[in-house]
């Protein structure tokens, strides 16, 4: 196989298509889970998969699987695959690369007469985002079996609207019970993805192998303390709720910093101030916190010293600290079988590479609990993502297409 051998201009229009189908106007894409829009993206994309002979079945969240059968079917497939769903006010390539990349990575193998023996397995994953729920990957996360249909069942948009409602609204009818996948069900599963950060195309690297996916906790503070007027309350009675917060924030800050590693990251991202007036003293604060590292022992470290701030905190400045882990999930080390087949195969294709983490994380996170995996990571101009000029050459999407279709057909032979 060479290069010569990929449609990329195909792709890149598939891609263009997909990008078209939007809640907002090109080149702006925003495509919310069980929307109109989304509904619209996977007609497109099992219509493609359909045109390539793949068997096209849906779970009862809406995960797609597009199967490409191989000689013998009772062996559990090699997955490949990403998610179409998109923030709002996003870009072309988030996701969408792993899925139409990976079903060119098919295409190509059946118009060079490859045959796989292990069945290939195209998925398109449900709500990678967590636009309407507030929870990521939501698909992935119950095929995992990391959250079960009762808690699925609570889950509420903004509008109050319920999980239950919008998916049975958008065809998808079956047993939540029934998502989990069993033992086996895949024999390895990569995630072809633009990098989202600005490494590999700094360094001029046409492809990352992903050995660590880092993942998130986040943990919800709310500081209550007592309000009043600005000019007279004065300081030795005050119990200001944003000043603890602020003291908060830092002892956050300085918790990854102390870690020593480059790994460990920690953001204040919400910051909700009661009642918001310039005289006023605030009176109740929420925050929401996001704390990520590749190892979890040092990530909950982090935690545990910002819930000792908290105790502290509340002693000295008279408020009230309540605190909520919202979640705490595992981060995943990469098979070290295929990412030995992405190498051999980037080598092959005469592609350059790198090993390297990925700091976000993706579906491929929860397909670590119940599946050998492994990430390809692909450049994007400026490591810019999630924004609408997000954008990844045609020939770095080539390169991980080339990489992947290598990889697939090794590891399904």
């Amino acid at each position: 196989m060479t290069s010569a051998d990929l449609s990329i201009d195909s792709l890149i229009g598939e891609l263009t298509t997909l990008g078209r189908i939007s809640e907002a106007e090109p080149p702006v894409v925003t495509r919310v889970v069980f929307g109109e829009a989304d509904r619209r993206a996977r007609a497109y994309v099992k219509g493609l998969c359909a045109d390539a002979g793949l068997t096209v079945t849906e779970d009862a969240i809406g995960n797609t699987f597009a199967r490409w059968v191989g000689t013998d079917p009772h062996l559990g497939p090699i997955g490949t695959g990403s998610h179409i769903d998109a923030i709002p006010n996003a870009g072309l390539y988030d996701g969408c690369v792993g899925v139409l990349g990976g079903l060119e990575a098919i295409r190509t193998l059946q118009k060079l007469g490859f045959r796989p023996r292990r069945s290939i397995e195209l998925v398109i994953f449900t709500a990678e985002e967590p636009t309407r729920f507030g929870i990521g990957c939501l698909g992935s996360r119950m095929m995992a079996g990391a959250l079960g249909a009762e808690a699925a069942r609570t889950l509420r948009d903004n509008e109050g609207r319920g999980l239950e409602e919008l998916r049975q609204a958008a065809g998808f009818t079956g047993p939540l019970e029934s998502i989990p996948l069993s033992a086996g069900r895949f024999a390895g599963f990569i995630e072809l993805h633009i990098e989202q950060g600005p490494e590999l195309e700094r360094k001029g690297i046409d492809v990352g192998l992903v050995t660590h996916i880092a993942a998130p906790a986040s943990v919800r503070i709310l500081m209550e303390g007592e309000g009043g007027h600005a000019g007279a309350t004065l300081m030795p009675g005050r119990r200001d709720a944003l000043a603890a917060a602020a003291e908060l924030i830092l002892a956050l800050e300085n918790g990854a910093r102390s870690t020593g590693a480059i790994d460990t990251v920690a953001t204040v991202g919400v910051c909700e101030v009661f009642p918001g007036a310039v005289n006023s003293i605030p009176s109740r604060v929420r925050l929401e916190t996001d704390i990520r590292d590749i190892e979890a022992a040092r990530r909950d470290g982090v935690i545990a010293a910002l819930h000792g701030a908290c105790d502290e905190v509340q002693k000295r400045r008279g408020v009230k600290i309540s605190w909520e882990l919202v979640n705490a999930d595992p981060p995943a080390t990469c098979d070290p079988a295929i990412l030995a087949a992405l190498e051999a195969s980037a080598k092959a294709a005469g592609r350059s590479y790198q090993m390297m983490v990925s700091r976000a994380y993706h579906d491929s996170l929860f397909m670590a609990r119940v599946a050998p995996v492994a990430m390809l990571f692909i450049p994007c101009r400026g490591g810019i993502s999630h924004r609408p000029d997000e954008y990844a050459a045609p020939e770095w999407i080539g390169a991980g297409v080339h990489v992947l279709a290598r990889t697939l057909a090794h590891l399904a032979s």
